[in-house]
């Protein structure tokens, strides 16, 4: 186990400086290499001359040794976090821009950090996140806010949507020791709710597909969307890459936009053809 010591370092000015010394070594967070010196930026006088000098140096040692135990339980726990504190103090919404700028393009992303600014602001540090914190957001999900300039109301699958977005976050987060517990796991997701969802049947699918629309591009989408069954949202990002397979075997493996889950999805020949010849030089299946 690792034993924290408060020692002391000469320094110029006739002072000495305070630093914790932990061994045996342990990762520093920030750069993943072993330290064992961590200094505290605070210094207690070598040979105090009157009694302010003495009232700060015993003012000064109480500190330090409140830190290194208050360290000492946090190695125990095997809790590093305190090793990067510019870590705690950062904005969590930066971090949850981060996360949405590798989905770019995302709607969805984007539209569950504006949620997430209107009730909780832009300047909430990592440390003010907790179970209740997390759960009082959920709460406000499912008042079903309006925050656009239409003040319209959010459904409950949206909710479910923003708010699974948001777990996501904190769970990577965590893994990036940005959070002492993973709170993503923690924290219980929103019920998504049950929906009706309208299907066509093939005479009318000949029929949408014989009807004339101003623009080739949107009519494809919407054919190849009930064919499938994909979400607008699925259909604007797929990509070519993305579908695999021969005649008669053909499949999509894709990020679906509204879960932001992988999934394997089987289509057929018919469907395919829908999607015309390879798109050169973009790689997308359609743009709508």
């Amino acid at each position: 186990m690792s034993q924290v010591t408060l020692r002391k370092k000469p320094i110029a000015g006739g002072k000495h400086s305070l630093f914790l010394d932990i061994y045996p070594p342990i990762p520093n967070q920030e750069t993943g290499k072993l330290q064992r010196k961590y200094y505290l930026k605070i210094y207690i006088y070598t040979r105090p001359k009157n009694n302010l000098e003495k009232d700060h140096n015993k003012e000064t040692l109480s500190l330090g040794e409140y830190i290194r135990a208050k360290r000492q339980l946090d190695v125990q726990n095997r809790r590093f976090d305190f090793l990067s504190d510019s870590k705690l103090r950062s904005k969590f919404i930066d971090y949850f821009e981060e996360e949405a700028s590798k989905r770019e393009g995302s709607h969805n992303w984007r539209m569950s950090i504006n949620y997430f600014k209107a009730f909780a602001g832009e300047f909430l540090p990592f440390t003010h996140l907790n179970e209740s914190f997390c759960e009082e957001y959920a709460d406000f999900l499912l008042s079903s806010p309006g925050i656009g300039r239409a003040r319209r109301k959010i459904k409950t699958n949206t909710e479910v949507s923003y708010f699974a977005k948001f777990k996501k976050t904190l769970k990577e987060a965590f893994k990036k020791r940005y959070l002492p517990i993973d709170l993503g796991h923690i924290v219980d997701s929103i019920t998504p709710e049950d929906t009706h969802r309208e299907f066509l049947f093939m005479h009318e699918l000949e029929k949408m597909a014989s009807a004339h629309c101003d623009s080739e591009i949107v009519k494809k989408a919407g054919l190849f969307s009930a064919m499938t069954g994909f979400r607008y949202s699925d259909v604007e990002t797929l990509l070519w890459k993305e579908l695999q397979g021969t005649d008669g075997n053909y499949y999509i493996l894709y990020r679906q936009e509204k879960t932001d889950s992988a999934e394997y999805f089987p289509v057929s020949d018919q469907t395919v053809q829908l999607l015309g010849p390879v798109a050169t030089p973009s790689p997308e299946f359609l743009k709508v």
